[in-house]
Protein backbone atom coordinates (compact mmCIF):
# COMPACT_ATOMS: atom_id res chain seq x y z
CA UNK A 1 0.00 0.00 0.00
CA UNK A 2 1.41 3.39 -0.97
CA UNK A 3 1.81 6.31 1.43
CA UNK A 4 -0.85 8.19 -0.56
CA UNK A 5 -3.39 5.42 0.03
CA UNK A 6 -2.48 5.24 3.69
CA UNK A 7 -3.03 8.98 4.10
CA UNK A 8 -6.32 8.77 2.20
CA UNK A 9 -7.62 6.02 4.47
CA UNK A 10 -6.65 7.96 7.56
CA UNK A 11 -8.19 11.22 6.36
CA UNK A 12 -11.40 9.44 5.36
CA UNK A 13 -11.74 7.98 8.83
CA UNK A 14 -11.38 11.44 10.35
CA UNK A 15 -13.88 12.99 7.92
CA UNK A 16 -16.42 10.28 8.71
CA UNK A 17 -16.20 11.37 12.33
CA UNK A 18 -15.31 7.95 13.70
CA UNK A 19 -14.45 8.05 17.36
CA UNK A 20 -11.46 6.10 18.60
CA UNK A 21 -9.97 5.43 21.98
CA UNK A 22 -6.58 6.74 20.84
CA UNK A 23 -4.76 8.77 23.46
CA UNK A 24 -1.48 10.56 23.14
CA UNK A 25 1.41 8.92 24.97
CA UNK A 26 4.18 11.28 23.90
CA UNK A 27 5.21 13.91 21.39
CA UNK A 28 8.62 13.21 19.85
CA UNK A 29 10.80 15.44 17.70
CA UNK A 30 13.73 14.75 15.39
CA UNK A 31 15.82 17.66 14.13
CA UNK A 32 17.44 17.16 10.74
CA UNK A 33 20.27 19.18 9.30
CA UNK A 34 20.69 19.82 5.59
CA UNK A 35 21.09 16.44 3.90
CA UNK A 36 20.65 15.29 0.34
CA UNK A 37 21.72 11.63 0.34
CA UNK A 38 18.11 10.50 0.04
CA UNK A 39 18.96 7.48 2.22
CA UNK A 40 16.75 6.19 4.98
CA UNK A 41 18.03 7.12 8.43
CA UNK A 42 17.21 4.67 11.23
CA UNK A 43 16.25 6.42 14.48
CA UNK A 44 15.25 4.98 17.83
CA UNK A 45 14.08 5.89 21.31
CA UNK A 46 13.68 3.92 24.52
CA UNK A 47 10.05 2.78 24.60
CA UNK A 48 10.05 1.96 28.31
CA UNK A 49 10.81 5.60 29.09
CA UNK A 50 7.58 6.52 27.28
CA UNK A 51 5.22 3.67 28.13
CA UNK A 52 5.02 0.11 29.39
CA UNK A 53 2.37 -0.79 26.81
CA UNK A 54 3.24 -3.58 24.42
CA UNK A 55 4.36 -2.78 20.88
CA UNK A 56 1.01 -4.06 19.55
CA UNK A 57 -0.82 -1.50 21.72
CA UNK A 58 0.87 1.64 20.38
CA UNK A 59 0.84 3.54 17.08
CA UNK A 60 3.18 6.18 15.67
CA UNK A 61 2.16 9.14 13.51
CA UNK A 62 4.03 11.98 11.83
CA UNK A 63 2.35 15.29 12.61
CA UNK A 64 2.09 17.51 9.54
CA UNK A 65 -0.12 20.50 10.22
CA UNK A 66 -3.52 19.08 11.11
CA UNK A 67 -2.75 15.74 9.50
CA UNK A 68 -1.36 12.70 11.27
CA UNK A 69 0.33 10.30 8.89
CA UNK A 70 0.91 6.67 10.05
CA UNK A 71 4.56 5.74 10.36
CA UNK A 72 5.86 2.18 10.07
CA UNK A 73 7.72 1.32 13.27
CA UNK A 74 9.19 -1.68 15.00
CA UNK A 75 10.10 -2.54 18.57
CA UNK A 76 13.23 -4.60 19.16
CA UNK A 77 15.05 -5.48 22.34
CA UNK A 78 18.69 -5.69 23.40
CA UNK A 79 18.11 -5.53 27.13
CA UNK A 80 15.85 -2.51 26.55
CA UNK A 81 12.84 -1.99 24.30
CA UNK A 82 13.64 0.31 21.41
CA UNK A 83 11.03 2.00 19.27
CA UNK A 84 12.63 2.20 15.84
CA UNK A 85 11.60 3.80 12.54
CA UNK A 86 13.30 5.35 9.52
CA UNK A 87 13.32 8.85 8.06
CA UNK A 88 14.14 9.99 4.53
CA UNK A 89 15.28 13.60 4.56
CA UNK A 90 14.34 15.24 1.27
CA UNK A 91 14.38 18.79 2.62
CA UNK A 92 17.41 20.88 1.68
CA UNK A 93 17.08 23.07 4.78
CA UNK A 94 17.40 22.17 8.47
CA UNK A 95 14.02 21.35 9.94
CA UNK A 96 12.25 19.44 12.71
CA UNK A 97 9.82 16.56 12.32
CA UNK A 98 7.23 15.95 15.05
CA UNK A 99 5.78 12.53 15.84
CA UNK A 100 2.94 11.46 18.08
CA UNK A 101 2.99 8.14 19.88
CA UNK A 102 -0.53 6.99 20.68
CA UNK A 103 -2.34 4.16 22.34
CA UNK A 104 -3.27 1.84 19.50
CA UNK A 105 -6.81 2.07 18.15
CA UNK A 106 -6.69 -1.55 17.09
CA UNK A 107 -6.68 -0.69 13.37
CA UNK A 108 -3.54 -0.79 11.25
CA UNK A 109 -2.90 1.40 8.22
CA UNK A 110 0.65 0.15 7.93
CA UNK A 111 2.27 -2.10 5.33
CA UNK A 112 3.41 -5.63 6.03
CA UNK A 113 7.05 -6.53 6.72
CA UNK A 114 9.59 -4.60 4.64
CA UNK A 115 11.85 -7.63 4.48
CA UNK A 116 11.61 -11.30 5.38
CA UNK A 117 13.76 -14.24 6.40
CA UNK A 118 13.75 -17.74 4.95
CA UNK A 119 15.83 -20.68 6.16
CA UNK A 120 16.34 -23.64 3.88
CA UNK A 121 19.05 -26.26 3.40
CA UNK A 122 21.53 -24.64 5.77
CA UNK A 123 21.18 -21.13 4.31
CA UNK A 124 19.37 -18.12 5.77
CA UNK A 125 18.24 -15.56 3.20
CA UNK A 126 16.90 -12.06 3.82
CA UNK A 127 14.72 -10.71 1.01
CA UNK A 128 12.76 -7.56 0.24
CA UNK A 129 9.56 -8.94 -1.22
CA UNK A 130 10.78 -11.61 -3.63
CA UNK A 131 14.20 -9.98 -4.17
CA UNK A 132 17.02 -11.65 -2.18
CA UNK A 133 19.39 -9.21 -0.46
CA UNK A 134 21.88 -11.55 1.17
CA UNK A 135 22.34 -15.17 2.12
CA UNK A 136 24.10 -16.40 5.25
CA UNK A 137 25.53 -19.92 4.97
CA UNK A 138 25.50 -21.75 8.28
CA UNK A 139 26.00 -25.29 7.01
CA UNK A 140 29.56 -26.44 6.39
CA UNK A 141 30.45 -25.63 2.80
CA UNK A 142 33.25 -27.31 0.88
CA UNK A 143 34.92 -25.99 -2.28
CA UNK A 144 33.45 -27.73 -5.32
CA UNK A 145 36.67 -27.96 -7.33
CA UNK A 146 40.39 -27.63 -7.02
CA UNK A 147 41.12 -29.14 -3.60
CA UNK A 148 42.03 -32.75 -2.81
CA UNK A 149 38.85 -34.74 -2.30
CA UNK A 150 39.92 -36.04 1.11
CA UNK A 151 41.16 -32.69 2.46
CA UNK A 152 38.23 -31.12 4.31
CA UNK A 153 40.27 -28.36 5.93
CA UNK A 154 38.73 -25.80 3.55
CA UNK A 155 35.23 -26.56 4.79
CA UNK A 156 33.63 -23.43 6.24
CA UNK A 157 30.41 -22.22 7.86
CA UNK A 158 29.23 -18.82 9.04
CA UNK A 159 29.72 -16.48 6.07
CA UNK A 160 27.67 -14.21 3.79
CA UNK A 161 27.29 -15.24 0.16
CA UNK A 162 25.82 -14.11 -2.07
CA UNK A 163 25.54 -10.45 -1.15
CA UNK A 164 23.23 -9.01 -3.79
CA UNK A 165 22.76 -5.56 -5.27
CA UNK A 166 19.17 -4.27 -5.35
CA UNK A 167 19.05 -5.28 -9.03
CA UNK A 168 20.05 -8.83 -8.15
CA UNK A 169 23.74 -9.01 -9.13
CA UNK A 170 26.14 -10.89 -6.85
CA UNK A 171 28.81 -8.79 -5.14
CA UNK A 172 30.65 -11.66 -3.42
CA UNK A 173 32.66 -14.69 -4.47
CA UNK A 174 33.68 -17.86 -2.63
CA UNK A 175 36.46 -20.44 -3.13
CA UNK A 176 38.19 -18.72 -6.06
CA UNK A 177 41.03 -20.67 -7.63
CA UNK A 178 43.64 -18.36 -6.09
CA UNK A 179 42.29 -18.45 -2.51
CA UNK A 180 40.08 -21.42 -1.66
CA UNK A 181 39.70 -20.04 1.85
CA UNK A 182 37.97 -16.83 0.70
CA UNK A 183 34.30 -16.90 1.65
CA UNK A 184 32.36 -13.88 0.41
CA UNK A 185 31.98 -11.61 3.42
CA UNK A 186 33.51 -13.21 6.49
CA UNK A 187 35.38 -12.39 9.71
CA UNK A 188 38.46 -14.44 10.70
CA UNK A 189 41.74 -13.23 12.20
CA UNK A 190 45.15 -14.10 10.85
CA UNK A 191 47.94 -13.72 13.41
CA UNK A 192 46.66 -14.93 16.81
CA UNK A 193 48.59 -15.67 19.99
CA UNK A 194 46.66 -17.98 22.34
CA UNK A 195 48.06 -20.05 25.21
CA UNK A 196 51.55 -19.90 23.74
CA UNK A 197 50.51 -20.98 20.23
CA UNK A 198 50.63 -18.87 17.09
CA UNK A 199 47.38 -19.51 15.26
CA UNK A 200 45.60 -18.51 12.06
CA UNK A 201 41.85 -18.75 11.44
CA UNK A 202 42.08 -17.07 8.03
CA UNK A 203 44.44 -19.26 5.99
CA UNK A 204 42.61 -22.55 6.43
CA UNK A 205 45.18 -24.52 4.48
CA UNK A 206 47.71 -23.96 7.29
CA UNK A 207 45.46 -26.02 9.60
CA UNK A 208 46.01 -23.78 12.60
CA UNK A 209 42.43 -22.71 13.25
CA UNK A 210 39.02 -21.88 11.84
CA UNK A 211 35.79 -19.99 12.53
CA UNK A 212 32.59 -22.00 12.54
CA UNK A 213 28.87 -21.44 13.04
CA UNK A 214 27.57 -22.61 16.43
CA UNK A 215 23.89 -21.61 16.57
CA UNK A 216 21.43 -18.82 15.95
CA UNK A 217 20.79 -16.51 18.88
CA UNK A 218 17.78 -14.76 17.32
CA UNK A 219 16.03 -13.91 14.06
CA UNK A 220 13.77 -10.89 13.62
CA UNK A 221 11.46 -9.73 10.81
CA UNK A 222 9.52 -6.49 10.74
CA UNK A 223 8.23 -3.40 9.02
CA UNK A 224 11.49 -1.52 9.54
CA UNK A 225 14.28 -4.06 9.79
CA UNK A 226 15.11 -7.74 9.57
CA UNK A 227 18.11 -9.26 11.27
CA UNK A 228 19.75 -12.43 12.41
CA UNK A 229 22.09 -12.88 15.34
CA UNK A 230 24.44 -15.83 15.35
CA UNK A 231 27.23 -17.27 17.48
CA UNK A 232 30.55 -18.02 15.77
CA UNK A 233 33.30 -19.98 17.46
CA UNK A 234 36.93 -19.05 16.70
CA UNK A 235 38.67 -22.38 17.16
CA UNK A 236 42.36 -22.99 17.89
CA UNK A 237 43.98 -26.11 16.41
CA UNK A 238 46.49 -26.93 19.14
CA UNK A 239 49.90 -28.52 18.56
CA UNK A 240 48.84 -31.64 20.47
CA UNK A 241 46.04 -32.26 17.95
CA UNK A 242 43.20 -31.00 20.14
CA UNK A 243 40.84 -28.13 19.37
CA UNK A 244 39.78 -25.35 21.72
CA UNK A 245 37.36 -22.45 21.30
CA UNK A 246 39.32 -19.28 22.07
CA UNK A 247 36.86 -16.57 21.02
CA UNK A 248 33.08 -16.33 20.98
CA UNK A 249 31.76 -13.96 18.36
CA UNK A 250 28.14 -12.83 18.33
CA UNK A 251 27.56 -11.43 14.87
CA UNK A 252 24.42 -9.42 14.14
CA UNK A 253 23.44 -8.61 10.55
CA UNK A 254 20.59 -6.11 10.25
CA UNK A 255 18.93 -5.03 7.01
CA UNK A 256 17.04 -1.78 6.43
CA UNK A 257 15.24 -1.82 3.09
CA UNK A 258 13.44 1.38 2.04
CA UNK A 259 9.74 1.27 1.26
CA UNK A 260 10.29 1.86 -2.46
CA UNK A 261 13.18 -0.61 -2.60
CA UNK A 262 14.90 -0.18 -5.95
CA UNK A 263 18.43 1.22 -5.92
CA UNK A 264 19.88 0.69 -2.42
CA UNK A 265 19.53 -0.82 1.04
CA UNK A 266 21.52 -0.72 4.27
CA UNK A 267 23.26 -3.66 5.96
CA UNK A 268 24.60 -3.14 9.49
CA UNK A 269 27.10 -5.71 10.76
CA UNK A 270 27.96 -5.77 14.47
CA UNK A 271 30.72 -8.05 15.73
CA UNK A 272 30.89 -8.73 19.47
CA UNK A 273 34.00 -10.57 20.69
CA UNK A 274 34.56 -12.28 24.05
CA UNK A 275 37.28 -14.61 25.25
CA UNK A 276 35.85 -18.12 25.49
CA UNK A 277 38.11 -19.21 28.34
CA UNK A 278 40.21 -17.73 31.14
CA UNK A 279 43.04 -17.18 28.64
CA UNK A 280 43.52 -13.85 26.84
CA UNK A 281 43.66 -13.68 23.05
CA UNK A 282 46.14 -11.44 21.26
CA UNK A 283 45.17 -10.44 17.74
CA UNK A 284 48.61 -9.61 16.43
CA UNK A 285 49.35 -6.94 13.86
CA UNK A 286 49.02 -8.30 10.33
CA UNK A 287 48.26 -6.84 6.91
CA UNK A 288 44.82 -8.49 6.71
CA UNK A 289 42.27 -9.87 9.16
CA UNK A 290 38.77 -9.09 10.38
CA UNK A 291 35.82 -8.33 8.13
CA UNK A 292 36.95 -9.22 4.62
CA UNK A 293 35.10 -8.92 1.30
CA UNK A 294 36.13 -11.03 -1.68
CA UNK A 295 34.29 -9.25 -4.44
CA UNK A 296 32.62 -10.62 -7.53
CA UNK A 297 34.83 -12.25 -10.11
CA UNK A 298 33.29 -9.94 -12.69
CA UNK A 299 35.44 -7.07 -11.42
CA UNK A 300 39.01 -6.36 -12.46
CA UNK A 301 41.34 -3.36 -12.61
CA UNK A 302 39.70 -2.11 -15.82
CA UNK A 303 36.01 -2.15 -14.81
CA UNK A 304 35.98 -1.34 -11.09
CA UNK A 305 37.16 1.41 -8.78
CA UNK A 306 37.96 2.27 -5.17
CA UNK A 307 37.63 5.60 -3.41
CA UNK A 308 38.20 6.25 0.30
CA UNK A 309 37.21 9.02 2.70
CA UNK A 310 40.79 10.31 2.45
CA UNK A 311 40.72 10.49 -1.34
CA UNK A 312 42.74 7.33 -1.95
CA UNK A 313 42.03 5.15 -5.00
CA UNK A 314 42.83 1.59 -6.02
CA UNK A 315 46.39 2.73 -6.72
CA UNK A 316 47.17 3.89 -3.18
CA UNK A 317 44.35 2.85 -0.81
CA UNK A 318 46.16 -0.23 0.52
CA UNK A 319 47.56 0.34 4.05
CA UNK A 320 45.88 3.76 4.27
CA UNK A 321 43.27 4.54 6.92
CA UNK A 322 39.67 5.48 6.21
CA UNK A 323 36.26 6.14 7.70
CA UNK A 324 34.57 4.80 4.57
CA UNK A 325 35.53 3.11 1.33
CA UNK A 326 33.52 2.87 -1.90
CA UNK A 327 34.05 -0.27 -3.98
CA UNK A 328 32.04 -0.25 -7.20
CA UNK A 329 32.19 -1.42 -10.77
CA UNK A 330 30.52 -2.70 -13.89
CA UNK A 331 27.99 -5.51 -13.44
CA UNK A 332 26.92 -6.76 -16.86
CA UNK A 333 25.17 -3.80 -18.46
CA UNK A 334 24.65 -2.26 -15.02
CA UNK A 335 26.84 -0.65 -12.37
CA UNK A 336 26.88 -0.97 -8.60
CA UNK A 337 28.76 -1.83 -5.44
CA UNK A 338 28.92 -0.97 -1.76
CA UNK A 339 30.16 1.71 0.60
CA UNK A 340 31.93 0.12 3.59
CA UNK A 341 31.75 2.32 6.70
CA UNK A 342 33.58 2.02 10.01
CA UNK A 343 32.01 3.26 13.26
CA UNK A 344 34.08 5.85 15.20
CA UNK A 345 34.23 3.69 18.36
CA UNK A 346 35.85 0.77 16.51
CA UNK A 347 39.33 -0.27 17.57
CA UNK A 348 41.99 1.70 15.67
CA UNK A 349 39.47 3.94 13.89
CA UNK A 350 39.83 5.34 11.25
CA UNK A 351 40.64 1.80 10.25
CA UNK A 352 43.52 0.62 8.11
CA UNK A 353 42.58 -0.95 4.79
CA UNK A 354 43.77 -3.96 2.89
CA UNK A 355 42.98 -3.34 -0.78
CA UNK A 356 44.52 -5.66 -3.32
CA UNK A 357 46.85 -3.90 -5.77
CA UNK A 358 45.79 -3.45 -9.38
CA UNK A 359 48.32 -5.95 -10.72
CA UNK A 360 47.31 -8.91 -8.54
CA UNK A 361 46.96 -12.04 -10.67
CA UNK A 362 47.47 -9.75 -13.70
CA UNK A 363 43.76 -9.02 -14.11
CA UNK A 364 43.40 -7.12 -10.81
CA UNK A 365 40.76 -9.05 -8.85
CA UNK A 366 39.06 -7.08 -6.07
CA UNK A 367 39.48 -7.71 -2.35
CA UNK A 368 38.63 -5.12 0.33
CA UNK A 369 39.13 -5.40 4.07
CA UNK A 370 38.85 -3.09 7.06
CA UNK A 371 41.76 -4.45 9.10
CA UNK A 372 41.93 -2.81 12.56
CA UNK A 373 45.04 -4.84 13.45
CA UNK A 374 47.01 -4.00 10.33
CA UNK A 375 49.49 -1.85 12.27
CA UNK A 376 48.62 -2.51 15.91
CA UNK A 377 48.15 -5.49 18.24
CA UNK A 378 44.75 -5.90 19.89
CA UNK A 379 44.72 -7.69 23.24
CA UNK A 380 41.37 -9.22 24.22
CA UNK A 381 41.03 -9.98 27.92
CA UNK A 382 38.68 -12.46 29.64
CA UNK A 383 35.57 -10.89 31.11
CA UNK A 384 35.55 -8.01 28.61
CA UNK A 385 33.35 -7.36 25.57
CA UNK A 386 34.76 -5.88 22.39
CA UNK A 387 32.63 -4.40 19.60
CA UNK A 388 33.17 -3.62 15.95
CA UNK A 389 30.37 -1.96 13.98
CA UNK A 390 30.12 -1.54 10.23
CA UNK A 391 27.49 -0.30 7.82
CA UNK A 392 27.29 -1.17 4.13
CA UNK A 393 25.28 0.93 1.71
CA UNK A 394 24.63 -1.54 -1.09
CA UNK A 395 23.57 0.12 -4.31
CA UNK A 396 23.11 0.14 -8.03
CA UNK A 397 24.32 3.11 -10.01
CA UNK A 398 27.45 5.16 -9.32
CA UNK A 399 28.24 6.47 -5.83
CA UNK A 400 30.01 9.78 -5.27
CA UNK A 401 32.36 10.84 -2.49
CA UNK A 402 29.85 13.47 -1.34
CA UNK A 403 27.06 10.90 -0.88
CA UNK A 404 29.44 8.50 0.85
CA UNK A 405 30.55 11.18 3.31
CA UNK A 406 26.97 12.14 4.12
CA UNK A 407 26.01 8.47 4.53
CA UNK A 408 28.89 7.99 6.98
CA UNK A 409 27.85 11.07 8.94
CA UNK A 410 24.35 9.59 9.29
CA UNK A 411 25.87 6.32 10.52
CA UNK A 412 28.30 7.95 12.95
CA UNK A 413 25.94 10.69 14.17
CA UNK A 414 22.33 9.55 13.73
CA UNK A 415 19.63 12.10 14.50
CA UNK A 416 18.52 12.08 18.13
CA UNK A 417 14.89 11.60 19.15
CA UNK A 418 13.83 14.27 21.65
CA UNK A 419 10.82 13.86 23.92
CA UNK A 420 8.82 17.10 23.70
CA UNK A 421 6.00 16.06 26.02
CA UNK A 422 4.82 12.86 27.67
CA UNK A 423 1.65 11.70 29.41
CA UNK A 424 1.88 9.85 32.70
CA UNK A 425 2.52 6.15 32.30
Amino acid sequence: MTIQKIVLLLVCSFVAGKKTDAQEIALLQVHLDKNDTGLIMPVKTNLDVLTYRSDSAVALFEVSGKNKIPVAFQVYTDGQRWLCWTIVNKNADPHTITYELQNSTGQSYLPAKSSNIKIEDGILTISAGTAPLLSYVFKTWYPKTGTPAKDTVFGKSGFIHPLYTPHGQELTRINPWDHYHHYGLWNPWTHIIFEGDTLDCWNLGDKKGTVRFSHFVAETEGRVLSEYKTLHEHVAFKKDGTQKVMLNEVQTVRIYAPENFKDYYLADITIQLNCASSSPVLLGAYRYGGLGWRATGEWNKDNSEVLTSEGKTRKNADSSTARWCIVQGKLGNDYGGAVMMSYPANFNHPEPLRIWPENIFDRGDMFANFCPVRDKDWLLLPGQTYLLRYRFVIFNGHYSKEKAEQAWQQFANPPAVMVKSMAKK
